[in-house]
C-alpha cells in the first residue's frame, strides 16, 4: 500500500526545556498522519460520526521506537502506510523523518468502535478505501 506525507514544524509548545521534542509530543504527530492519511483515502471521522451508526477509532496498541531528537524548528515529514485491516481493526505503520534522517517509527492498531465503546466491523466502504 502506498504511503501517506503530512509535514509538521516543532514549535516551542512540542518541546522541553532544551528545544528536544518531548517523547510524548510524537504521539500527537502520529496521530495527525493517521488522521490526514484516512482524509486522503476518502476516510472522514466527521462523516463516520453521521452515520446511522456513529463510529470511531481508537487506538488500541501502539509500539513506538524514538531513533534521534527532533529540535525545535525542524520540519519533520509523518510517513504513514496502512498495512491492513481485519474484522474491527486497521493495522499501519509509521515513521517521522527529517531529511534523510530517522527520527522515530510506531506500529499502530486501532479499532472501529460505536460511540458506546463497543468494537464494530469496519463497514465495507472503509474497509475498501482502507485497502486501495
Amino acid at each position: 500500500m502506498s504511503t501517506f506525507t503530512h509535514t509538521v514544524r516543532i514549535y516551542y509548545e512540542d518541546t522541553d526545556f532544551s528545544g528536544v521534542v518531548y517523547h510524548a509530543a510524537y504521539l500527537k504527530f502520529f496521530e495527525r498522519g493517521r488522521t490526514e492519511a484516512l482524509r486522503a483515502s476518502g476516510v472522514h471521522h466527521s462523516e463516520l460520526l453521521e452515520r446511522d451508526e456513529p463510529l470511531a477509532f481508537a487506538v488500541r496498541k501502539m509500539t513506538t521506537e524514538w531513533v534521534a531528537p527532533a529540535r525545535i524548528d525542524d520540519v519533520l515529514e509523518v510517513r504513514t502506510r496502512f498495512t491492513g485491516a481485519k474484522g474491527a481493526r486497521m493495522f499501519l505503520a509509521q515513521e517521522i523523518w527529517r531529511d534523510e534522517t530517522l527520527i522515530a517509527r510506531a506500529d499502530v492498531e486501532a479499532a472501529c468502535m460505536s460511540l458506546a465503546g463497543k468494537p464494530r466491523r469496519l463497514p465495507p466502504d472503509v474497509m475498501a478505501s482502507l485497502t486501495q
